[in-house]
């Protein structure tokens, strides 16, 4: 077994299965504005990224014609209605079980904004699992490095875990000083993932806790 004392978790695409309900999300704010809609999950994953406000323009948003302050407005209300039915992935009440009870503590680092990250994590049912939720002032979903760099100074003795599935949870463990592991049932690709510094991209949680984590 790995010898870490916290386990850092990206949210959404990592421990929420929501990729089709930003699709659906995105779909409702482009067809809204006029624009082409995403075809595939393939099509979303290449063009995913953050910040989101330049995920924006790959998507082809003028911002000139709409700020990108009012269109994050608008998507959040979508993804509201659209993730109402978004659920768990389904190894992860398992392996957030087994790091408890191992006395590994856990939080939450997320782009999205704090009052709503802690009502989806309640509503999941696993708020318990974790010492903290941390997540962004605001909505338009900028970054959350200064974040993870201001909680990593406070815990200098931590020997933290980064589990996310983005490029960007790749930089912020990066930029915190720590080790981050990649899942790739989120919300970008495999071929991506595997071009970031990372200790290994893995399918599922399920097998990074049984190929790598207690191996």
């Amino acid at each position: 077994m790995k010898h870490y004392t916290h386990v850092i978790w990206d949210f959404n695409g990592t421990i929420l299965d929501d990729v089709d309900v930003c699709i659906k999300s995105a779909n409702r704010l482009l067809t809204a504005h006029q624009l082409a809609p995403i075809e595939s999950v393939a099509q979303y994953r290449s063009v995913f990224g953050f910040p989101i406000v330049d995920y924006y323009r790959r998507l082809g948003f003028d911002f000139s014609v709409t700020p990108y302050a009012d269109l994050a407005v608008e998507w959040v209300a979508y993804y509201l209605e659209e993730s109402r039915n978004a659920r768990l992935y389904a190894d992860v009440a398992e392996v957030l079980a087994r790091f408890s009870a191992l006395g590994v503590r856990q939080l939450i680092l997320s782009a999205t904004e704090l009052g709503m990250l802690e009502r989806q994590v309640s509503a999941l049912g696993i708020r318990d699992r974790f010492d903290q939720l941390l997540g962004l002032e605001n909505i338009q979903a900028y970054s959350k490095e200064q974040i993870g760099i201001r909680w990593r100074s406070s815990h200098s003795d931590a020997r933290p875990l980064l589990v996310g599935d983005t490029d960007h949870d790749a930089a912020v463990a990066a930029a915190m000083g720590i080790d981050c592991v990649l899942i790739c049932q989120g919300h970008q690709s495999r071929a991506h993932l595997e071009t970031c510094p990372s200790l290994g991209v893995f399918d599922s949680l399920g097998q990074m806790c049984r190929d790598w984590f207690f191996d």
